[in-house]
C-alpha cells in the first residue's frame, strides 16, 4: 500500500491519502468485521448437523 500522509505547517500528521483500492479493501473488512459482532450471540449449529441436513456426505462432497 502506498499511503500518503499530509502534515501542517509543525509536521504534524493529519491526514492520510489512501489509494481507493486499498480504501475500498479496508471498508469491506470493517463491513465484515461489523458483522461478525452483530451475529457472535446468534445460535451456532454442529458441523455434523450442517452435513446431515444438506445431505452432502450422501454426495460425497465433504470428507470426514
Amino acid at each position: 500500500m502506498k499511503t500518503r500522509f499530509l502534515t501542517d505547517e509543525k509536521g504534524k500528521v493529519i491526514s492520510a491519502v489512501v489509494p481507493i483500492k486499498e480504501y475500498e479493501a479496508m471498508l469491506e473488512d470493517l463491513e465484515d468485521l461489523a458483522a461478525v459482532v452483530e451475529r457472535r450471540n446468534d445460535e451456532t449449529v454442529p458441523w455434523e448437523q450442517v452435513k446431515k441436513e444438506l445431505d452432502i456426505k450422501s454426495k460425497g462432497l465433504v470428507r470426514n
